[in-house]
């Protein structure tokens, strides 16, 4: 049974968000836990990701939100957990006038191919992450790519309640590890 941890972005995912919904759903989804979801560290969501990875007990799947999209890129560069993949939805780019400061230390995205396999899921009308940036990462990453159409940054704002799609896409995903 392939192990499933759920990295939301900043802010945390709340109970409209298609992250919780998916938790709702199946109690064995996990959701890393860092010290503070509002003012993010680096080092601090690095380390509770590695303790989430350290915890399964075969190498899961990372389904990251914006703002974790980044920390894996990050943690990739510090650890050699295994991992079987990781699904990036909505993908931020620091360079963009929405990014929070308060996650300025996540800013220096590692550029570095992935050792594991990746997929991207973008929207056309992300205000966090344009497309192009989005295709950079995905290339410098080694990401599939999926591009969903306008969906703004795929959240609960979104309004795509349980967000079929998305599941099915992972399932696709998780299927060809």
């Amino acid at each position: 049974m392939t192990e499933f941890i759920h990295l939301p972005g900043i802010g945390n995912s709340g109970e409209f968000h298609w992250q919780s919904r998916w938790e709702s759903a199946d109690p064995s989804i996990r959701r890393f836990a860092p010290a503070s979801w509002d003012e993010p560290d680096l080092s601090d969501w690095i380390a509770a990701l590695e303790q989430a990875v350290r915890a399964a007990q075969t190498p899961p799947v990372l389904v990251a939100h914006s703002l974790a999209c980044l920390l894996v890129a990050h943690w990739h560069e510090v650890s050699d957990l295994p991992i079987k993949g990781a699904m990036l939805v909505a993908v931020p780019d620091p360079a963009s006038a929405a990014f929070p400061v308060q996650a300025a230390s996540f800013a220096e995205v590692p550029r570095k191919r992935f050792r594991f396999p990746s997929l991207i899921v973008a929207s056309t009308d992300d205000p966090y992450g344009s497309l192009p940036y989005v295709e950079t990462q995905a290339e410098q990453w080694g990401s599939e790519l999926k591009v969903i159409g306008a969906a703004g940054h795929i959240n609960g704002q979104s309004e795509l309640g349980d967000w079929s799609e998305g599941l099915a896409l992972l399932r696709n995903f998780a299927s060809r590890l």
